[in-house]
């Protein structure tokens, strides 16, 4: 029985430094965690996989999720596996920053699983100081390698901006998103004019992104180390492709 139990507990130890070691090689060469064939589910991420990682693997992983969401070929999970590897502790990749609508839902559209991002949503993707803070914990704490500004076409924060929309707490919302307002088409636009709203979209992104890398020094020098990568990306809400920037 000693002999079958030590047998036992020696194969079970190889199993899981070969499912580790596939991770960490499939890291480094597709930047995408998968399986060890098809018909296995995709592990979470560990934190030898993901602290071996570089901020352009992460971002390729990312393009190559939103490829398999488009393509109806996405990474086959296991939830309740996931959930069991995860509660021990989390090592997401990568912190997005999206917007409230509910179109877009990032682990989808991405074709990511339970652990593997970080989420920060608010309408028209703004930052104010607890979404600062919730990256700078994501980066600088849990060692998230990409931070992405997401926004998306015919986005209705921006449409408000658009329309000056002066309605409670909506108001302040949508001042935070003037700027791009007009920059892009003056003093105003109307909300109907899905182009023109769209620019202002991709505008308020480019801005977001100013605002991180001027509101949060850590995360300015752990870009400037090269440690972390700052993108925007725009979700187009009638076709699922994301366009990183």
């Amino acid at each position: 029985m000693r002999i079958f139990s030590a047998l036992a507990v020696s194969a079970f130890l190889v199993a899981c430094g070969a499912k580790e070691q596939q991770q960490v090689q499939t890291a480094g060469t597709d930047t995408v965690v998968k399986a060890a064939s098809a018909q296995d589910p995709t592990p979470a991420l560990t934190q030898g996989v993901r602290d071996a990682m570089t901020p352009d693997a992460v971002l390729n992983g990312l393009k190559a999720g939103n490829e398999r969401f488009l393509n109806r070929t996405p990474l086959y999970r296991d939830y309740a596996d996931q959930i069991a590897d995860t509660s021990a502790g989390q090592f997401p990749s990568a912190v997005i920053l999206s917007c409230i609508d509910s179109r877009i839902p990032t682990e989808v559209v991405l074709d990511q699983g339970i652990g593997d991002v970080f989420n920060a949503r608010v309408a028209g993707n703004i930052v104010n100081a607890e979404i600062l803070g919730s990256m700078e914990f994501a980066t600088a704490v849990a060692g998230a390698k990409l931070v992405v500004v997401m926004g998306h076409t015919k986005c209705g924060a921006v449409m408000g901006a658009c329309d000056n929309v002066d309605l409670g707490n909506v108001t302040s919302l949508v001042t935070n998103i003037r700027p791009s307002v007009e920059a892009v088409a003056g003093q105003s636009c109307a909300s109907s004019d899905s182009s023109t709203v769209d620019k202002v979209a991709s505008h308020n992104v480019e801005r977001t992104i100013e605002e991180i890398r001027k509101q949060s020094a850590i995360m300015a020098d752990l870009e400037s180390q090269g440690k972390i990568k700052i993108v925007g990306a725009m979700y187009d809400i009638s076709s699922g492709r994301v366009t990183f920037m």
